[in-house]
């Protein structure tokens, strides 16, 4: 199955007609083929992913501080045979929330603009399909940097502990769109079975 945070990559439109994949998503897929087969797995490291693990508790605490809400840390992962995910906060029945941590105060977007990226609002849509959830939100907090990853002399855009709450949050919302959902079905089956034929041509000629 394709995970939620990985949808943009294969939600990109080929050139070709009648093709489902573009050139960019097969080169992902190929990516997770050799995985499954060798049995591993490829992950970035970057001081900037560090900081949204080690914060993710303190920018949910200003999430919820700012929104008079109690929301606590999604551990359930949904899958429905295509896409799998494990989204950060929902209210059932309502909408859910993705928290994504700004790296420092001039990485921060302050309109809700500046929060659009189109991966991240595939994502979005795959928890909408998973939670069946009308709405979902992508919340940018700016938290305060941890010492140990902070770059030397920056201490002004990383030590945000002084600015209201509420000038540390911006958000961006999604409806959801059953037409994008069975681009997302259709795309996900398409790269499901790519990977299977991948896996099958890499084992065939070792």
């Amino acid at each position: 199955m394709i995970r939620c945070s990985s949808l943009g990559k294969i939600m990109t439109e080929p050139k070709g007609k009648g093709e489902v994949l573009s050139v960019g998503a097969k080169t992902y897929l190929n990516q997770l083929a050799k995985e499954k087969v060798y049995g591993y797995y490829s992950s970035i490291e970057s001081r900037y992913l560090s900081k949204g693990i080690l914060c993710e508790d303190a920018s949910i605490a200003l999430y919820n501080l700012v929104n008079f809400c109690d929301l606590v840390k999604n551990d359930e992962r949904k899958n429905n045979g295509l896409i799998i995910g494990e989204c950060d906060l929902f209210i059932p029945n309502k909408r859910g929330v993705d928290i994504k941590t700004a790296w420092s105060l001039d990485t921060f977007p302050v309109l809700p603009e500046d929060c659009h990226d189109k991966e991240y609002e595939w994502q979005a849509r795959g928890y909408m399909m998973l939670w069946d959830l009308p709405i979902w939100d992508i919340a940018y907090c700016l938290v305060s940097t941890p010492y140990e990853l902070m770059p030397e002399g920056k201490e002004d855009l990383h030590i945000v502990d002084h600015i209201a709450p509420e000038m540390r949050i911006t958000s961006i919302r999604y409806e959801r769109c059953e037409k994008l959902e069975d681009k997302i079905k259709e795309k996900a089956a398409a790269a499901i079975e790519y990977i299977e034929d991948t896996i099958k041509r890499i084992q065939s000629c070792h």
